[in-house]
């Protein structure tokens, strides 16, 4: 996975609105993905200030809920997929230390990638902890192109 990419996911994967029951859908369709798959993945969406929508799946651990949080902070503060953010870091040789966060805090591992919506911004984003980064990264990828789908 190149940043190349991700800037082109980023958007590709721009919604026309986003909502509470938006936020329901999209977590249902990744829960989905998920159980046909056998997936031990913790699914979050959340807001600056609060929880949308959170499922663990059979097989996720509390350790997985701790890197989804660490993963939505780094997704919302940068307002980019975060493992986009760890390439950069990797590319620049920085870390999150470097902009003075803490990884209790952050983390910028794959996995969660900013929900933006067209005209707004970044209002959300959606988090998948469990897996090897890119296949986090991938599964939330996978769970907003099936919403787009939807129409």
């Amino acid at each position: 996975m190149d940043l190349a990419t991700l800037q082109d996911q980023a958007a590709r994967l721009t919604l026309p609105r986003f909502t509470e029951d938006t936020a329901l859908k999209l977590g249902l369709l990744i829960v989905e993905m998920a159980r046909v798959e056998n997936m031990p993945v913790v699914i979050n969406i959340r807001t600056a200030d609060r929880c949308l929508f959170h499922a663990a799946m059979p097989g996720a651990t509390a350790l997985n809920d701790l890197w989804a949080r660490r993963k939505s902070a780094t997704a919302l503060l940068f307002q980019e997929a975060s493992l986009a953010v760890g390439l950069k870091h990797q590319e620049k040789g920085q870390s999150l230390a470097m902009h003075g966060l803490s990884g209790s805090d952050h983390a910028d591992h794959g996995g969660a990638v900013p929900v933006r919506v067209r005209g707004v911004g970044v209002v959300a984003a959606v988090t998948v902890s469990g897996l090897p980064s890119v296949e986090d990264h991938a599964l939330v990828v996978r769970g907003l192109e099936a919403l787009l789908a939807l129409g």
